[in-house]
C-alpha cells in the first residue's frame, strides 16, 4: 500500500510504502497443569508430583486474523487430556509420558505441526520408620526438581532432559584470584572460599528409546561428583568441568546447558570488634547474585 504524505505537493520523493502486518509466528497452550499420581502397587504406592505446560504450533492465521476458531483446541481440553492420559498410561518417566502426550496431540490434530510438553517433577522421599522405608508415606526432598521437555513433529520427537534448583555447597576447594582490577573494584582475592550455588542444567538425548531414569540420576551423579572433587579457579571453572563430566560419561548426550546462580558468602569483618574471623563467619545472601552459564557441545568445533 502506498499514499502521498502532502496531496498537494504530491511527487514521487513523496511515495511512502507502507507494509501489511503479517503474522509471523504463533503458538498457544495450557500452562501450569498440576497433577498428582499415586501408583498403588500390592506392597507399596509410588508417587509423582508434576507440572505439566503444552503449547501447540500449526495453522492457527484464521484464529488470530478472522477470529475463526474452527482449527483451535481449546487449552481447557488440553488439560483434561493430560488427566485422561495419565489415567490410561503409566507414568514412570517424565519423558515418557511427554512423548505420549505430544504423540496423542499430533494423531488427533492435523492442523498442528508441533507439539511442545515442558514437565517438572516435585521429587519426593519415602520417610524412614521402624528401620526401613514406609511404603506410603512421603517427605519433599527440597526445591529440587526433576524437568523435560519433549518437542515432536510428524517427522520425530527431540527429548530434552534437566535438574533445576540443585542446591550444592563447599567449605573450601575454591578459589578466585587474578582477575581485572579497576577504580571500581572492591573485592579481595580468596584462595579459599565458601563456595554455594543453584545447579540448573539440561541436556539433550541423540536417542529417544533411553531409559532415562538411570541416565538422569547418572548426570545428577555426575554433577555432584564434580562439584565435589573440583579445585575450583571460578564459577566458569566449575561449570565447564561438570559439563566435561557429564558428556564424558554419556556418549548419548549431544550438549549440556548448565547455569550457576552464585550465591554470596561474605566473610564478615571483626576486627572492629577486637577478634580475627580465620574463615569462620559468614553473612549469606541470595541477592545480587553472579550468573554463569554456558552451552557445551561434544562437537564443540562444529558448523
Amino acid at each position: 500500500m502506498s499514499y502521498c504524505l502532502n496531496l498537494s505537493r504530491c511527487n514521487t520523493s513523496a511515495i511512502v510504502t507502507v507494509m501489511q502486518p503479517w503474522l509471523a509466528q504463533s503458538n498457544y497452550g495450557e500452562s501450569c497443569i498440576r497433577l498428582v499420581k499415586v501408583g498403588r502397587q500390592t506392597d507399596h504406592h509410588d508417587l509423582k508430583d508434576l507440572t505439566i505446560g503444552i503449547q501447540f504450533e500449526g495453522d492457527f492465521d484464521s484464529s488470530y486474523i478472522e477470529g475463526d476458531n474452527r482449527k483451535i483446541l481449546p487449552t481447557d481440553t488440553m488439560k483434561n487430556t493430560v488427566y485422561a492420559l495419565a489415567k490410561l498410561y503409566p507414568i514412570e518417566q517424565i519423558e515418557d509420558f511427554g512423548r505420549t502426550l505430544v504423540e496423542h496431540f499430533l494423531t488427533d490434530n492435523s492442523q498442528l505441526t508441533r507439539v511442545r510438553a515442558e514437565i517438572s517433577q516435585q521429587l519426593w522421599n519415602r520417610i524412614p520408620f521402624g528401620g526401613k522405608l514406609h511404603a506410603t508415606s512421603f517427605t519433599p526432598s527440597g526445591d529440587e526438581r526433576r524437568t523435560a521437555v519433549i518437542a515432536g513433529t510428524r517427522e520425530g520427537v527431540s527429548i530434552q532432559a534437566g535438574i533445576d534448583n540443585l542446591i550444592v555447597l563447599k567449605t573450601t576447594d575454591a578459589a578466585f584470584v587474578g582477575y581485572i582490577r579497576d577504580p571500581f573494584t572492591t573485592l579481595k582475592e580468596s584462595r579459599d572460599r565458601v563456595l554455594t550455588t543453584a545447579v540448573k542444567a539440561a541436556w539433550n538425548y541423540t536417542d529417544a528409546e533411553l531409559p532415562f531414569g538411570p541416565y538422569w540420576h547418572g548426570v545428577r551423579e555426575a554433577i555432584l561428583q564434580t562439584f565435589i572433587e573440583h579445585k575450583s579457579k571460578s564459577i566458569q571453572h566449575t561449570l565447564y568441568t561438570m559439563a566435561e563430566a557429564v558428556l564424558e560419561r554419556y556418549e548419548e548426550i549431544s550438549e549440556i546447558v548448565v547455569s550457576l546462580p552464585s550465591r554470596h558468602c561474605e566473610l564478615v569483618d571483626l576486627s572492629p570488634l577486637g577478634l580475627e574471623n580465620k574463615d569462620e563467619v559468614f553473612i549469606p545472601s541470595s541477592e545480587p547474585y553472579d550468573l554463569v552459564e554456558a552451552r557445551v557441545r561434544r562437537d564443540s568445533f562444529g558448523a
